[in-house]
């Protein structure tokens, strides 16, 4: 995040003095284990919480993992709220902070256009409504309970050190911030965070339009190609039900139609990049939004399993910190009553009540991201101050005011206006407002005057809805019909629900808003001044895809697309394309082979496949080139007799991956505009004199001038994910393409797919040399593909020597890993940028419905968001290493595994 100088400066002073402390003269070291310590929770003995109405157990094993045993549903989500805030309120606080657009109040002047962004978009407001006019009383309940929980915690630590470590950090940099106490509605505004990171396509909408500056609209389709069905499958295949009220079809528009659309929607290269600045410029405590957010999830029924009952596995992908986004705990009722419902376990958001993934006495459930296209940006032709064009008529903009308090510095006010199609996200940034002059547009769009086009998002997170109904549905529901009502409340994100029962019944449920469109299919920003764009309805409930047992006896969710192109309704136009899910399903078949089960074990072993699919196919092309430097052929000879597995200590899967970035440099990033390439990337390029003729357009005199990437390196292009594999499978059937001329080491013109290889190869071996060193019997993969988890608040900033210090003592890492981005261990890379990993399994579970007392669980860091505590970061090693810790339910095997017992009393 960027800061202030003067929060640099004054920061600076804090963390040398905290490492001076923690590195420890007699006096300083006695300050600074009594500050490190003060904030540590109490695990063990009694404390008193007012308002609960009986005593409440507090029971945590070796992990500090907890699980609550309460007599009331009120109390249970009280006990919650007071034991999440004693291990992670630090993480909740700047949670609430960023979903309500307040980080300056913490961090000075340095937030405030992260904040006016999402004041902009209103995520606090809309979750005001959700609490005021959607949520049951039961719900409603239930959040103020878990707030009360809370506040009784933060009463007992008034800020400061007792608080956390990074409290006392802020506090000689802002010593006058006070947590406010907790509110429902900061609780219900952290689902729009969750939305905001798996919500479809935003992130492709911009990249289409600016590579729209320079290639054609034939080109771009090669680089966003069509889902490969026959090859890959979809969720519901042949068995699966898509609902049976409503038969729409996108209209499909003429050609002239297309060609105007898309010219209008080809927003000018600087408006589009500002806004993809904004972006990548906001906390991603689920990692970059629309990058590589993924995840792999499966059910296997008890017919075909060892157990004799299902076994379910899950794991999401999810951007690397600490602490975990996740938060392992269990939920229990001492007795089941109407008074007291729960009895449930998984993973859950601290600063959030109940469990959202995990399984009950009943039934479990997991979660991917179904990718539905629930976004859509509308270019917006504003005609003054207060209005802009709809249908040629002007209308009047709905505008609000929003005062940022910023911490050391005067309060900001921003006007939002908002369009029927949402708020206008382009008025932020001054850059944004004065860049839409050259916007190449179609005859009949209007003058853009000297302002240029506005962007609008229209956004289904946008609108109230009931997720965190469906959240409290899920967690107490006995049945697959109780499963199906709480997936209908299920509105944002829209996610892939798999379910399992201990009747042996398993199933998959598609649920969410998505909307259902009049003209365009999300792929580009549309025009806003036309309401034939508007979107009509949304998909009923009853017309979304599901599938209740069956035939093959199993089912796999990992991102692939949901039903085939019969389904009536558009779900997106940008599916992840289908290598986890085949190679889940084709490991699941093999083990079913001649009668064989799926054990326990063989879940855990497919979560950790390391497969790169994509090198089956390009590994044999490799080695038929002839490489005539021994140099080079030196490192080639380790791709021979390889087995495509990428383990860390693998020299043959760095070698490989350093050809595939190679490949992927030459083939498309040489080409690509700077908007989408990687920051420091910079090339030589062929630039018109006139810069207000698009390079692809016909005659005009060029330049030669040296251009740099501008994009974060974890959102650049080409960034080597399952698209990319997708990319280069069909392009290598057409050695003659143009995508294989490329710019040779010598800046020679070439040409040809066995060129082009033969020169990924020996830029490979020198980029591996570099990094690895000559001798190849030293290289291994995971020296290149390592995990760093940066504390997501104040550890992520890389501009000071102060910052060197607090990711000392926050951070933690490296950690070699094994995978890649289209393995099933996903542990994804950004091809553009670098080897470093940037998204991962975020926790991985196996549950065992035949006894749920040998499920097994991980999670990356650890339970505790206190640095220096033991269970900070002690599940991390057993992650990448692939196992998984018991998961204890029942009450005698959580007593068995209980270390520290805690009661809370009234």
């Amino acid at each position: 995040m960027p800061r202030s100088k003067k929060f640099r400066r004054a920061r600076l002073i804090v963390l040398v003095l905290a490492v001076l402390l923690v590195a420890g003269s007699a006096a300083g070291g006695w300050y600074a284990v009594d500050t490190v310590r003060a904030s540590f929770p109490q695990l063990s003995g009694s404390i008193k919480v007012s308002g609960l109405g009986a005593p409440v157990d507090v029971e945590r094993d070796a992990n500090g993992i907890p699980q609550i045993y309460a007599d009331t549903s009120e109390d249970l989500f009280k006990a919650q709220g007071y034991v999440q805030a004693q291990d992670r309120f630090w993480e909740m606080d700047v949670r609430r902070h960023i979903t309500s657009g307040r980080l300056s109040e913490m961090f000075g002047a340095g937030q405030v256009q992260t904040d006016s962004f999402l004041r902009t978009m209103g995520w606090h407001d809309v979750a005001q409504q959700e609490y005021d006019t959607q949520l049951s009383p039961d719900t409603k309940k239930y959040l103020q309970a878990y707030s009360d929980g809370v506040n009784a915690w933060l009463a007992q630590h008034p800020g400061g050190k007792s608080a956390s470590l990074e409290y006392a950090l802020l506090g000689t940099v802002n010593g006058s911030y006070k947590p406010a106490p907790w509110t429902p509605v900061d609780s219900v505004a952290w689902l729009k965070a969750m939305a905001w990171n798996l919500s479809g396509n935003v992130q492709d909408e911009i990249d289409r339009s600016l590579l729209s500056q320079d290639f054609t609209q034939d080109q771009i389709a090669q680089l966003y190609p069509a889902y490969p069905y026959d090859r890959n499958g979809t969720i519901v295949g042949q068995t699966g039900k898509v609902g049976t009220d409503g038969t729409y079809r996108p209209p499909v528009a003429t050609a002239n139609q297309t060609a105007s659309t898309n010219q209008a929607a080809a927003v000018t290269n600087a408006l589009l990049q500002g806004l993809s600045g904004q972006v990548d410029a906001l906390p991603q405590l689920l990692g970059p939004q629309g990058q590589g957010i993924g995840s792999n999830s499966w059910v296997v029924s008890g017919d075909h399993t060892t157990t004799g009952k299902p076994l379910m596995a899950n794991d999401p992908h999810l951007g690397p910190g600490m602490p975990s986004v996740w938060y392992q705990m269990g939920l229990h009722c001492r007795v089941l009553s109407s008074a007291c419902q729960y009895d449930t376990t998984g993973f859950t958001f601290s600063g959030m009540p109940g469990v959202v993934i995990g399984h009950n006495q009943n039934i479990s459930w997991g979660f991917t991201n179904l990718g539905a296209d629930v976004t859509d940006l509308y270019l917006e032709k504003v005609t003054g101050p207060n209005t802009y064009l709809y249908d040629g008529q002007n209308v009047n903009f709905a505008t609000r005011q929003e005062t940022i308090k910023v911490a050391g510095g005067a309060d900001r006010t921003i006007t939002v206006r908002t369009t029927n199609n949402g708020p206008l996200i382009s008025d932020q940034s001054t850059e944004e407002q004065n860049v839409g002059t050259y916007a190449p547009v179609g005859n009949s769009a209007p003058d853009r005057g000297t302002s240029g086009y506005g962007v609008a998002l229209k956004w289904t997170a946008l609108s109230p809805g009931k997720t965190m109904d469906a959240v409290f549905e899920l967690d107490r529901a006995a049945n697959w019909t109780d499963f199906r009502s709480a997936a209908k409340d299920f509105a944002v994100p829209a996610q892939n629900l798999i379910y399992a029962d201990t009747k042996n019944n398993i199933g998959y449920q598609a649920p969410g808003v998505i909307p259902v469109r009049g003209r365009g299919d999300g792929s580009y920003p549309v025009p806003g001044w036309d309401s034939s764009y508007n979107w009509k309805s949304t998909i009923p409930f009853t017309s979304l895809p599901y599938v209740y047992n069956p035939p093959s006896g199993y089912i796999v969710t990992a991102n692939q697309a949901v039903a085939d192109q019969s389904y009536p309704f558009l779900l997106t136009t940008d599916w992840e394309y289908g290598t986890r899910a085949k190679e889940i399903g084709d490991q699941i078949q093999a083990r079913l082979q001649n009668g064989g089960r799926i054990s326990p074990d063989d879940m855990q072993s497919i979560q950790m496949d390391n497969t790169s699919v994509m090198a089956k196919t390009l590994v044999p092309m490799l080695l038929k080139e002839q490489v005539s430097d021994p140099y080079v052929r030196q490192a080639q000879d380790l791709l021979k007799d390889w087995n495509y597995n990428q383990d860390a200590d693998s020299a043959a899967a760095a070698y490989y991956n350093g050809v595939w970035r190679q490949l992927l440099i030459l083939a498309f990033g040489q080409k690509f505009p700077a908007s989408v390439r990687a920051q420091g990337d910079c090339l030589l390029v062929q630039q018109k004199v006139d810069a207000n003729q698009p390079l692809n357009s016909v005659g005009g005199e060029t330049k030669i001038v040296t251009q740099c990437g501008t994009r974060a390196a974890n959102q650049a292009q080409p960034d080597g994910g399952d698209r990319w594999t997708e990319v280069v499978r069909q392009q290598l059937g057409n050695p003659n393409s143009s995508w294989w001329d490329y710019i040779d080491s010598n800046h020679l013109q070439q040409h040809g797919l066995d060129n082009l290889l033969k020169e990924a190869m020996k830029d490979a071996r020198q980029d591996l040399t570099a990094q690895l060193g000559k001798d190849i019997s030293t290289w291994s993969w995971g020296r290149l593909h390592t995990l760093n988890l940066k504390e997501q608040t104040l550890g992520i900033d890389n501009s000071s020597f102060a910052s060197g210090i607090i990711h000392r003592l926050l951070n933690r890492g490296p950690y070699q890993l094994s995978g890649g981005s289209a393995a099933v261990n996903a542990s994804g890379w950004t091809a553009a940028a670098g080897y470093q990993v940037d998204w991962i399994p975020s926790m991985r579970m196996v549950v065992d419905l035949s006894d749920f007392n040998a499920s097994r669980w991980i999670n990356v860091g650890g339970e505790s968001g206190h640095a220096f505590q033991a269970n900070y970061n002690d599940q991390t090693a057993l992650w990448a290493q692939g196992k998984l810790l018991p998961w204890a339910y029942s009450k005698d095997a959580v007593d068995k595994a209980t270390t520290n017992r805690l009661t809370l009393t009234p």
